[in-house]
């Protein structure tokens, strides 16, 4: 029992690591390159509107008063990789928030274990908040809980959100022709078999590309090297967006997988005044440790753990420190 426990959070960890690579190349995409189509403003300004969707408060409630970009306010994003299957809402299987400074030209990324066990917000509703793993928040209540949940836990506003398809991964690869990688060793991997040598990689081969690690004899190390590798020739190739022929199927690969509350405008601006954050970039982990409660397996955070984080975060905000609350009820499972 404990070694199929073990099994599965070791294959969960390799999954949530490759999600917040791709999560991270979604949003240079989003905000970076995707803006070499000012060639053909109105197809981006088309796509980023329907990607658009609001959420029903303008400001959080943990800031006086809404973030303007003009003014080179601090801003915070969660980006939340979504699970959706037949039959349910889905549920977030990686949460990144990003707090990004572009007066200290500084980015700090955290990412928030999917099984974190810590209360669910019901804005809505507050007397349904509980208790349950993080990730079930999008289930329950859709992105506006996700951000009420993860607001709570880090004790910082969120400001934007970006949400993402994570099949959709597949259809940018596609959608920028593939990529080209020389594949070091011969392998089969859900389904999908390489040989070994150079090749041209469609969506679903660049995927188990990214993830092989059996047969690489460096393990972590070897999948790490790939992954950045897939993501550095999206990423080359999302950047000379503007004169590939098939620029429309590359939006429409992202309008299709991609919600956010970022305007066009929005966008523009943080291309504009927020880049040179990306010159220093800090990845902060979240240190806890596993717990069988009620036969279900969470990830425990303490509360001296949350408030570091948030100090940090809070700093990078421009905000002042506020001690975190109580993240558990003791009669929830």
């Amino acid at each position: 029992m404990n070694s199929t426990r073990l099994d599965r959070k070791k294959k969960t960890k390799k999954k949530s690591k490759w999600l917040r690579y791709s999560l991270f190349t979604f949003f240079i995409i989003l905000v970076g390159g995707g803006l070499y189509f000012y060639n053909a403003y109105n197809d981006v300004a088309n796509a980023v509107n329907k990607m658009n969707k609001p959420i029903s408060r303008e400001i959080s409630d943990k800031r006086e008063e809404k973030v303007e970009f003009e003014k080179k306010d601090p801003i915070s994003i969660l980006m939340v990789g979504i699970d959706e299957r037949e039959g349910d809402h889905g549920r977030t299987d990686s949460m990144l928030v990003l707090t990004v400074n572009p007066e200290t030209k500084t980015t700090k990324i955290v990412s928030i274990p999917r099984d974190t066990r810590t209360k669910l917000i019901n804005t809505k509703n507050p007397k349904k908040t509980t208790t349950d793993k993080i990730n079930h928040a999008y289930a329950f209540g859709g992105i506006e809980m996700s951000i009420a949940s993860v607001e709570n836990f880090l004790n910082i506003p969120i400001d934007y959100y970006v949400e993402i398809n994570m099949e959709g991964f597949k259809d940018i690869v596609d959608a920028v022709d593939g990529i080209d990688v020389d594949n070091q060793y011969a392998f089969e991997l859900d389904g999908v078999t390489l040989k070994e040598g150079p090749q041209h990689l469609n969506g679903i081969k660049a995927l188990a590309y990214s993830r092989m690690r059996h047969e690489d004899p460096r393990g972590d190390i070897g999948r790490g090297e790939r992954q950045r590798e897939v993501i550095s020739k999206i990423i080359d190739k999302g950047k000379s967006l503007s004169t590939l022929t098939n620029y429309k199927d590359i939006l429409d690969a992202l309008e299709n997988n991609i919600k956010t509350n970022l305007t066009l405008t929005e966008i523009i601006g943080m291309q504009s005044s927020y880049k040179p954050a990306a010159e220093t970039i800090e990845k902060l982990e979240i240190e806890g440790s596993g717990k069988m409660i009620n036969n279900v397996w969470y990830y425990m955070v303490e509360d001296q753990t949350r408030q570091i984080l948030s100090d940090q975060l809070r700093e990078q905000l421009g905000l002042t420190q506020e001690v975190v609350l109580n993240n558990t009820n003791s009669s929830s499972n």
